[in-house]
């Protein structure tokens, strides 16, 4: 059991998504439990990538097909999980979305992606995201973080509007917001409002998981 489980992390930490998907094949077979192989395989990985990221040791391609990896392992784990009747213990829930006008997604898709294998369970809106959408989703789920992603100058000002509707509905309160993307700084997170800014996936893992006081 143990090998298979380092060898997915390996996958993982590779950026192979076929080896990925096989491993966790396998280690279902094996009868280890899909819990196991999210909390002691695909988080670690996933993990040690990011750490490698913030180093410079590697960098977005290889976060790209880790990401895919992980996804690709997910896909097998999540049925059993279901069947199972098993649920991950989640840290929080986050809604991230690219701002309105803005089409752009690497960037928020990999913070997404780190923030799910942190444990915490995200509802990703995409890109072109309204301000009301944002809030209606917040609604929906109840949401404890949401995370804004621009990569223009002429979108960012759409992570103030996405504040703003969330103080028209009474909602700003209880969430906090995170800001990120090329053109943002955590200078304009304070002029708009917003709690925090992170420059890159690995770093808006330590940032959610700080606002929401989880270790």
């Amino acid at each position: 059991m143990d090998e298979i489980l380092h060898h997915l992390q390996q996958a993982i930490i590779a950026g192979d998504p076929d080896r990925a998907r096989e491993l966790a094949k396998q280690a279902l077979v094996a009868g280890v439990a899909p819990l196991t192989v999210i909390e002691q395989a695909l988080t670690p990985g996933m993990q040690v990538v990011g750490n490698q990221f913030e180093c410079g040791e590697s960098f977005i391609p290889d976060l790209m097909m880790a990401a895919k990896a992980m996804q690709e392992a997910m896909a097998v784990l999540e049925p059993a999980l279901i069947e199972r009747q098993e649920q991950r213990q989640l840290a929080g829930v986050v809604v991230i979305g690219t701002v309105a006008g803005d089409i752009h997604e690497i960037g928020k898709n990999l913070v997404a992606t780190m923030l799910s294998a942190s444990g915490l369970q995200v509802h990703d809106l995409g890109v072109d995201v309204p301000a009301s959408r944002f809030v209606e989703r917040v609604q929906e789920t109840g949401a404890d973080v949401i995370g804004l992603s621009a990569l223009l100058t002429t979108t960012m000002r759409n992570q103030q509007a996405v504040i703003e509707a969330l103080q028209h509905a009474g909602l700003r309160q209880r969430v906090k917001v995170i800001i990120g993307g090329a053109p943002a700084s955590p200078e304009w997170a304070q002029t708009i409002g917003a709690d925090a800014y992170a420059e890159n996936a690995n770093e808006a893992v330590g940032v959610v998981k700080n606002l929401l006081g989880v270790k």
